[in-house]
C-alpha cells in the first residue's frame, strides 16, 4: 500500500479541457487494475474510467468519448484526459484500484463554469 497523489485538477470553462494526474508511489501499481474516482456534492463517488494492467480502457457512458485514460507504469502514474468538458463534470477526482483496495489520496478538484 503506497500513497496516492491527485493533481491537475482547475477551474476551465464548459468545452475546455484538463489533464488529470495521479502518483501511486510504492503501491506495486503495475500489478492492478486502476482507476479514476469522481465526487460530486451531495452525490455518491463513482469510478467514471478504469484500465487494466494489460491497457484496456473502459468508461462510463457518461464520459465516453471525451475522457481517456492510461497509465505509465515506469512512472507509477495514472492519468486522465479530460475534452469536451461540461459543468456536470464537476467534482472531487481521485484514483485508485478497481476493487478500491488503497488509501483514499486528497482528490484533485475540478469545476466547469463559466
Amino acid at each position: 500500500q503506497g500513497q496516492l497523489v491527485e493533481s491537475g485538477g482547475g477551474l476551465v470553462q464548459p468545452g475546455g479541457s484538463l489533464r488529470l494526474s495521479c502518483v501511486a508511489s510504492g503501491s506495486f501499481f503495475s500489478a492492478y487494475d486502476v482507476g479514476w474516482y469522481r465526487q460530486a456534492p451531495g452525490a455518491q463517488r463513482e469510478l467514471v474510467a478504469h484500465i487494466t494492467t494489460r491497457g484496456s480502457a473502459s468508461y462510463v457512458d457518461s464520459v465516453k468519448h471525451r475522457f481517456t485514460i492510461s497509465r505509465d507504469n515506469r512512472k507509477e502514474t495514472l492519468f486522465l484526459q479530460m475534452n469536451s468538458l461540461k459543468p456536470e463534470d464537476t467534482a472531487l477526482y481521485y484514483c485508485n484500484t478497481v476493487d478500491p483496495s488503497w488509501v483514499w489520496g486528497q482528490g484533485t478538484q475540478v469545476t466547469v463554469s463559466s
